[in-house]
């Protein structure tokens, strides 16, 4: 049984950092294609970082240079540094797996890829 957990949202000003962190149990995240995404109250599910196995990443033009996506296969676990945080970060932040092992589908995270879902988190930016 696959699981994934977020932590480390909360509440920070502009211009403040977060580190989330996405552990994986039931399952080994090596060789998979992750993401991070996001949703707002009024807005639809945005995907904001995606990164390869080989540690290769994307990120959508709103969080480039401010936020990184990386992941330790040791601790099994997904990480996103944001940095620089905006009010318009402010959102419900999931991380997500590709169901199989393999390069990333499609160029940028899309949620139809995706077959494995955390929770989610809560950044809250003002």
């Amino acid at each position: 049984h696959v699981q994934l957990v977020e932590s480390g949202g909360g509440s920070v000003q502009a211009g403040g950092s977060l580190r989330l962190s996405c552990s994986a149990s039931g399952t080994t995240n090596s060789g998979y294609c992750m993401a991070w995404f996001r949703q707002g109250p009024e807005n639809a599910r945005e995907g904001v970082a995606q990164i390869e196995a080989d540690g290769s990443a994307v990120y959508a033009d709103s969080v480039k240079g401010r936020f990184t996506i990386s992941q330790d296969a040791a601790k099994n676990t997904l990480y996103f540094q944001m940095d620089n945080l905006k009010p318009e970060d402010s959102a419900m932040y999931r991380c997500a797996r590709q169901r199989y092992r393999g390069r990333c589908v499609s160029a940028f995270p899309a949620p139809v890829h995706y077959g494995y879902w955390g929770q989610g988190t809560q950044v809250t930016v003002s």
